[in-house]
């Protein structure tokens, strides 16, 4: 194994830019390595030093103390390349590319299969965490592996799409990888024959007959930015809550109750449930909590308006889902991680 690159540090860091809900946050130590080895070398220092390391993607999914001790690493491997081998196209991707971007080029390309993954936000290296999804497609669908280095030695390694243990807004790296690798490259499988995924919502109707990937991916982001905030102009997170997965009976009841609650029937035989629906039916809808509030358009969304910090969105993130278990007996769970202090 060649030598490790030196990294700089930056020392008592601003974090508050680098989080799309804009919460206050500030790092003892800051890295942003670019390639591999420098990567490694972060490692082997802060062991060195008996630091502990935070991993920091694009901030999008994420609630950020007031302080991080600590050294608070964002991989940035930025460099991204496609291989064909007959009809398979793989896209190898490093950590560090923006999400969207990448989306848009492959699709720009005719490649199929994350098109409707189009404008989430943040970069590569997060997406497997979260499994992303959205209208009908989840990561799951195309990543064929994920390189990852170890927090304990630098060393690197491939998890194949099992290993990753994917469900729903879910993975392996929540749990027994949680804090002990560095997702460092995805290896996404694509597809040159058309694929499309049209059944969310009016995305069908908007795209027209046969579209072409760019197509979808377009329509979605466009749809997107019809319902969700800019996090630029209105710091947010994204849905803020993972839809609820109750069992059948329950569902089956709520139903009777509520004729126009939307559900969806799930290969495990529960339901999942919509919870900006629920939000909305509770009222909640561009209601405000001091420095923070549920979106006006999108009740899925909490958004920041500015002076605010993280006991204060729990807070007002504690008051939505009260809401909702009073009047629907459903239990919300927060999507974004919380990283510890």
């Amino acid at each position: 194994m060649p030598l490790p690159e030196p990294t700089p540090w930056q020392r008592y860091c601003d974090l508050t830019d680098l989080n799309t809900l804009r919460l206050p946050s500030r790092a003892q130590f800051f890295a942003a390595p670019t390639t591999l080895s420098a990567l490694r070398g972060c490692i082997a220092r802060a062991r060195r030093e008996g630091r502990r390391i935070t991993l920091l993607g694009g901030g999008s999914n994420v609630l950020l103390p007031s302080t991080l001790g600590g050294v608070v690493v964002r991989p940035a491997l930025g460099q991204w390349w496609l291989e064909r081998d007959g009809k398979r196209t793989r896209a190898y991707v490093g950590s560090g590319v923006n999400w969207h971007a990448l989306v848009m080029a492959l699709a720009a390309r005719g490649l199929w299969g994350s098109e409707n993954l189009a404008l989430i936000p943040g970069d590569c290296g997060a997406a497997p965490v979260q499994n992303i999804g959205a209208y009908g497609v989840e990561l799951a669908d195309v990543l064929a592996g994920v390189q990852v280095m170890s927090l304990a030695d630098g060393q690197t390694r491939w998890l194949s799409r099992r290993e990753c243990r994917f469900g729903y807004r879910d993975s392996v790296f929540k749990h027994e990888l949680a804090g002990k690798v560095a997702i460092t490259r995805l290896v996404l499988e694509l597809s040159r024959e058309p694929r499309p995924v049209l059944g969310y919502g009016d995305l069908a109707a908007r795209t027209g007959d046969a579209p072409s990937a760019l197509d979808v991916a377009q329509t979605v982001s466009a749809i997107r930015r019809e319902k969700l905030p800019d996090p630029q102009r209105l710091p947010n997170a994204g849905s803020f809550f993972k839809n609820p997965v109750i069992d059948a009976a329950a569902a089956q009841r709520l139903l009777e109750k509520h004729p126009d609650m939307p559900q969806f029937p799930q290969a495990s035989g529960g339901c999942k449930l919509a919870a900006g629906w629920l939000i909305d039916r509770c009222g909640l809808k561009g209601q405000r909590f001091g420095a923070f509030g549920v979106h006006e358009r999108q009740a899925l969304v909490l958004v920041h308006f500015g002076g605010g910090d993280r006991a204060g969105l729990k807070r007002a993130a504690d008051q939505v889902a009260g809401a909702v278990m009073e009047r629907f007996g459903v239990a919300l769970e927060v999507e974004p991680r919380t990283i510890q202090a």
